[in-house]
């Protein structure tokens, strides 16, 4: 049966990238049989400047009848002066909440290709290979009460609400140790428990799941601002991290740099009946816009998640990675990922080498 694909552009070099993206896909349909279609719509600032809000109904219909969705970014300094709870952000939490995307995956994998473009010492992050699972609906990004309210003298006050109920923990970890269960069996769970309830809660609830659920698996917990420190120290002694969703927000940024570029990072955002939305982790990067030398194969490789997790061909999604890595072989390399003795290329042309790779 054809699966349908909703393709969502988005602002900056969101139409940029997918654009590459969707020629990946395209060469997978006319040449290698898979059976798709595809439907594009407006989010984030885009759909603000056409309909005047962030995710147009339209939008939130088609995206809930697709099997999967393909996004690129949203959001871009001509939207900052909105009130925020109609920025091009406020579409993407939507999609999320709307589709009930709880579990973020995003790999941080360094190609070896690639060890000289990290920031790093190549003996630190040399075969780098971790997951990092996000709790993608719950904690303070949608905790309620929030706002800014005056107080009685007069001064006013931001407040937030961090929450999370015992079977939101639940299912996020199972993802988790379901995952490493295909890896190497150990889990780190990051939290700040000595110092938030909330995070108390959720070490306690993931001790407990792990013991009664997952005895296979090892492990481990880790506060957050240690954890964000091991991640530059020593970032392979982890294999499957899990954490709420600010944190994840955070650790999962501070992970790419690790692999030479947030432009090489891919993720996915599933619900519980494995349908998915996927999307490259960095933002719209509106200061090279329409530039033409933004790196497309995050976007590309999410192309790869999306064919592993919800479309059900593994083939496919190796074809894909295996792609990348031949282009990567042949010296070719966009700006944030360029080094001496490579070929510096554009965003399109790095799309066509993957294509051409592919085949």
């Amino acid at each position: 049966m054809s699966k349908n694909i909703l393709i969502l552009p988005g602002d900056g070099i969101g139409p940029e990238i997918v654009t590459e993206a969707v020629k990946v896909l395209a060469a997978l349909r006319d040449g290698h049989g898979l059976d798709i279609e595809m439907d594009e719509a407006l989010v984030g600032g885009a759909a603000i400047d056409a309909t005047g809000v962030p995710l147009p109904e339209a939008t939130m219909a088609l995206a809930r009848e697709a099997d999967a969705v393909l996004l690129g970014a949203v959001g871009g300094p001509q939207w900052e002066s909105l009130d925020i709870s109609v920025r091009p952000e406020k579409g993407l939490l939507g999609l999320r909440s709307g589709l009930g995307l709880f579990a973020n995956l995003r790999p941080a994998i360094l190609y070896p290709q690639l060890a000289g473009a990290s920031t790093l010492k190549p003996e630190i992050v040399a075969g780098l290979d971790i997951v990092i699972v996000r709790e993608l609906t719950g904690d303070i990004y949608f905790g309620q009460p929030r706002g800014v309210r005056t107080l009685e003298n007069g001064e006013r006050q931001g407040f937030n609400t961090m929450v999370y109920t015992e079977s939101e923990i639940e299912r996020i970890v199972r993802v988790a140790c379901d995952i490493a269960r295909k890896r190497d069996r150990r889990v780190c769970s990051v939290d700040k428990a000595n110092v938030l309830e909330c995070t108390e809660l959720w070490r306690e609830v993931a001790t407990s799941l792990v013991k009664r659920e997952y005895p296979d698996i090892e492990l481990s917990h880790m506060y957050v601002d240690n954890a964000a420190m091991q991640l530059v120290r020593r970032p392979k002694q982890f294999d499957v991290m899990v954490t709420g969703n600010i944190f994840g927000d955070i650790l999962s940024d501070a992970a790419a740099m690790l692999t030479g570029s947030i432009g090489m990072l891919p993720s996915a955002s599933l619900n519980a009946a494995g349908k998915g939305m996927y999307e490259p982790i960095h933002g719209s990067a509106p200061d090279i816009a329409g530039k033409g030398v933004a790196n497309p194969l995050a976007t590309i490789l999410s192309v790869a998640m999306m064919l592993r997790y919800t479309l059900g061909n593994a083939p496919l999604a190796d074809r894909i990675e295996t792609a990348v890595n031949r282009v990567l072989d042949s010296g070719l390399r966009t700006p944030d990922i360029l080094s001496e003795g490579m070929t510096e290329v554009g965003t399109e042309a790095m799309g066509d080498a993957v294509v051409a790779a592919l085949k």
